[in-house]
């Protein structure tokens, strides 16, 4: 019977530790020197090359098919 009651009082425990301490933790309390600009230079020359590379194929495709539709 004490082992049942140590094992109650442990599970209760926990639920209720883990029910306050996310109210009672902040990971952060606010950004002191906000940075109105984003980084988007990465994210543009990613695209811009995803881009260009897709035009070359576009154009060598159309390339062949125009070489194998002449002969």
């Amino acid at each position: 019977m004490k082992k049942y009651n140590k094992r109650w009082m442990v599970c209760c425990g926990l639920f209720v530790s883990l029910n306050i301490l996310p109210a009672t933790v902040h990971a952060q309390f606010g950004d002191t020197n906000p940075d109105p600009d984003a980084p988007i230079d990465g994210g543009i020359g990613l695209l811009l090359a995803a881009g260009i590379g897709y035009g070359v194929k576009k154009v060598r495709d159309n390339r062949k098919k125009r070489t194998a539709q002449l002969h």
